[in-house]
Order: C-alpha cells, then structure tokens, then sequence
C-alpha cells in the first residue's frame, strides 16, 4: 500500500547552485511504498517508487535514505534499482523556464558542506525553455553548491581515474538562435572612393 509522509520538514538545499533558492524553505513531501523511520538515530529509509517533491524540486529514486544530524543537517543517499537510475529535476533562478536536471545510478547530498555527488551513469542538464542549453556525462560528478563549481573527475563511479575505463562528455548548445547561425555575414561597407571630380 502505497504511504505518503506530507508536509516532511526537511533542511535539504536545492541540489544545484542555481536552483531556485526559494525551494529550500518550502516543505518536502514524500511518497514512497514501504519506510523504516528510526528516530534514535535520525535514518529514515524509504523504498519502492520514492517521489519527493518540494517547491519546484522533484526527486525519484527506488530508494531514499535520510539521516540528519543532531545540529539538524540532512544527508540524503539516493540509489536506482539495477538498471535503473536515480533523477531529480528543478527550475533555476534567472527566467521563467530554466531548469535543471540530473541522473546517476545513486545520488548523495550533504546540506552540511552542500556538495552533490552523481555516481555511475552520471548526467547533468540545464534546460532553456525546453532545449538543451548543456549536458555534462560522466562515470561520477560532484557539484559544490557553495562555490559554484563542478568537478567531472575520474572515469569510474568513485570518481578515480582507471584506465580503460572510457572518458566524459560536456555537450555546449550554440547561444546564439538558428537563425542567427545561418545568416550570411555582413559584407564590409566599400570604402567610398573621391575621384576629386565635382
């Protein structure tokens, strides 16, 4: 029987930097098909078709695992069934439709240190009124909400390099609009000769 834990207060910060910020002090609700809830130790497991969604954040994975800390931080584990992967999506700050979305086989978030790891199967994607604005693919990614910056490291779901183990992708679309791209250039004006007649 499907259980849905509504109006779960959750300290957890968007999962990317340019989020939406107003996300993280909404309300998280979760549904799910089965959970253990441990309060002595703060682990909540939830598992079978586990949707949260808070504000514009939506995460799906077969299983979630929450543990917070005594100083109320959340760290939450994400993990696909075999096959499968974990995935989240949110609108980013900046314009009506910008978003954000991401996929990996597990996916851990510390609200402490606000570092996002992807592992095994990892894509990261922003969107622009529905197009592909980037994508970056890898065996694992990291993404630090602080400053910014992400690191596609290594080619193995641990984030170390091996060899033989394949190489990462970054995919860029064009900024500037199709038509734009196909225009011929602008020729130079002719310099105007003075043949000194009048």
């Amino acid at each position: 029987m499907k259980k849905t834990i509504a109006v779960v207060m959750l300290s957890l910060a968007s999962l990317s930097a340019v989020a939406e910020r107003a996300d993280s002090l909404k309300q998280a609700a979760i549904e799910f098909d089965q959970a253990h809830l441990d309060e002595v130790t703060q682990t909540r497991t939830l598992t079978g078709r586990v949707v949260l969604t808070r504000g514009t954040l939506t995460v799906k994975s077969d299983k979630a695992v929450l543990k917070e800390s005594p100083e109320g931080y959340m760290y939450l584990t994400l993990t696909a069934a075999p096959g499968k992967v974990a995935t989240f999506r949110q609108k980013r700050d900046g314009g009506p439709d910008l978003w954000v979305e991401g996929q990996a086989q597990r996916i851990e978030y510390d609200e402490r240190t606000e570092l996002v790891k992807l592992f095994s199967a990892a894509t990261v994607r922003q969107l622009e009124g529905g197009r592909l604005s980037s994508e970056v693919n890898g065996a694992f990614i990291s993404y630090d909400n602080r400053t910014e910056q992400a690191n596609v490291g290594g080619n193995s779901a641990d984030g170390q390099n091996k060899p033989g183990q394949g190489r990462n992708t970054l995919i860029l679309a064009p900024r500037r609009g199709a038509a734009a791209a196909l225009a011929p250039a602008t020729p130079a004006a002719a310099p105007s000769s003075s043949s000194g007649k009048q």
